[in-house]
């Protein structure tokens, strides 16, 4: 009858599964990092400086989609000529792009 029951066998190290689990976890944590903070944090580096160089009479689009002229800086504001007479004001760290001199006139 003892092929009915198997034996009991003692583990043999707790602390092998223990660190093999540490070890995909800390890959894991290793391979987020490179595939997504990292490539993130390199993106706001490179809109703070594309911000920080606004000047007045760039071409910019916004995230929404506004494509203007810049008008007036503020710290935190600016005014876009969207059209003729038309000038909106919106927040420099929403202007998604600048645009190449003379964009506004191919449209």
């Amino acid at each position: 009858m003892d092929f009915f029951i198997s034996d009991a066998m003692a583990q043999s190290s707790v602390t092998g599964d223990a660190g093999l689990s540490l070890l995909f976890l800390i890959g894991m944590f290793v391979i987020m990092y490179f595939l997504l903070i990292r490539p993130q944090v390199k993106r706001q580096k490179q809109h703070k400086a594309m911000v920080d160089t606004l000047k007045k009479g760039d071409e910019v689009q916004t995230m929404g989609g506004l494509m203007g002229k810049i008008t007036d800086l503020g710290d935190n504001f600016m005014k876009v000529e969207v059209a003729d007479n038309v000038i909106v004001t919106v927040r420099r760290s929403a202007v998604e792009i600048v645009m190449p001199k003379g964009s506004l006139k191919e449209l």
